[in-house]
């Protein structure tokens, strides 16, 4: 065999080991730089706003929650379509629109489930399928365990897919419909409070009060003869009942109302604004109901009061600056002039130079108020947090001083 021979073979055996190692690299799974390239859904960048259903799909292929997207904004079919949280379905999505594919994992179904990634027809899925609706195809991706133990990233498969990935981050799924309702419900500050008053399911009262918006405390009325208060604080937790108020969860009013005797609570605002109440206990949960509506009269009347004293400030300051042009009519040329200018341009609030649209305007943004508030109670029973429920259902008795133990006399010996 000549030289010539020789280097054509060896040249045929060259391209032979690039061939086989080519079809080898594009059948091996991917990783390192190229899978970091990868974003886990690509169908979603830019589309994030085009998703309008979220459905969560666990074990046994039951669905854990349906999120649809509608005129009023997200809410949760399971639950008589309550709203949902917006900004943590948001989050979520954008998560899953930046996260990337660190790893590629097995292909193979006998082991996802050590990953978390089964399909979730199997009773013992642990993963969530998560479906989404709106895009310009379906998509669907299984989100299986989190990889605390092996460096972070969680463990995550396509459902059209046999390849499981490693993505960076953590995309653990909320499982439960409580996870996604909408939890906040009021805001109410103590200090805007007036009269909070307590009434129990045998009747009796309990009412506290403060006598002026800038009180610091709650006052208590009606204490018995010989009682004593607690404290000149004691009260006060009373009033931060609709203060940062959640729910843990919410059900339709028609389907768990509250029996005929319950507690009945009414948080009354210097400003007209008036939260009711209706409260109960069962099976240890604390159930309650809200209502709001404006009491004009009390609106009204704040609205007197703000306006006079917004008056009396403002004749204050131009008599203030009328006394100093007075004091200072000696003074000539350009400072004179600056001075009676001064005088003419103390600044006039509306509650004085239009009363009238002042007044309406208030009122307005009060009855725009109630009209949200009602928006979010209206149709609905809550759970509340225990303390919060604790601080509805007090009797006058919480807040006075514990009574003296009666002692008992030793009884004579018998002679």
């Amino acid at each position: 065999m000549n030289i010539r021979k020789l280097a054509i073979l060896a040249a045929v055996a060259v391209i032979a080991l690039i061939a086989a190692w080519y079809i080898n690299s594009s059948n091996a799974p991917q990783t390192g730089v190229a899978a970091r390239a990868q974003p886990l859904l690509p169908e979603l960048h830019e589309h994030v706003n085009d998703v309008d259903a979220i459905t969560l799909t666990g074990a046994g292929d039951k669905v854990l929650a349906t999120l649809k997207r509608g005129t009023d904004g997200w809410s949760i079919a399971e639950k008589s379509n309550y709203p949902a949280d917006l900004a943590k379905i948001r989050a979520f999505l954008i998560k899953l629109d930046r996260v990337t594919l660190t790893e590629a994992k097995t292909s193979n179904p006998k082991l996802y489930g050590e990953l978390g990634v089964d399909d979730v027809k199997d009773a013992k899925a642990t993963g969530v399928l998560v479906t989404f609706g709106g895009l310009a195809k379906p998509l669907s991706i299984i989100i299986g365990n989190y990889n605390g133990a092996g460096g972070g990233g969680t463990f995550v498969r396509r459902a059209d897919a046999a390849q499981s990935w490693l993505a960076d981050g953590n995309l653990t799924v909320a499982k439960t419909l409580a996870d996604w309702e909408q939890r906040a419900l009021a805001d109410i500050a103590s200090a805007r409070l007036r009269t909070v008053t307590l009434t129990n399911p045998d009747g009796k009262t309990l009412r506290v009060f403060k006598d002026a918006q800038g009180d610091a405390n709650f006052k208590i009325a009606d204490v018995p003869k010989g009682r004593e208060v607690a404290s000149e604080f004691v009260a006060n937790e009373l009033g931060s009942v609709l203060s940062n108020l959640t729910a843990d969860d919410v059900f339709a009013a028609k389907d768990v109302a509250p029996p005929e005797k319950a507690w009945k609570d009414e948080y009354s605002a210097f400003d007209g604004l008036v939260v009711t109440a209706t409260g109960w206990q069962q099976d240890a949960k604390d159930y309650v109901q809200f209502a709001a509506r404006l009491d004009e009269n009390a609106a009204n009347a704040q609205i007197d009061a703000e306006q006079a004293r917004a008056k009396a400030e403002y004749d204050a300051a131009v008599n203030a600056a009328n006394k100093k042009v007075e004091t200072e009519k000696s003074t000539t040329g350009a400072q004179a002039k600056a001075n009676a200018q001064a005088a003419s341009d103390v600044a006039k609030p509306m509650a004085v130079s239009d009363a009238g649209r002042d007044r309406s305007d208030r009122l307005a943004a009060l009855n725009k108020e109630v009209a949200s508030l009602n928006k979010t109670f209206s149709g609905w029973t809550f759970t509340v947090p225990a303390y919060k429920f604790a601080d509805m259902s007090k009797g006058i008795d919480d807040m006075l001083k514990p009574l003296p133990e009666k002692k008992v006399e030793a009884s004579k010996p018998h002679k």
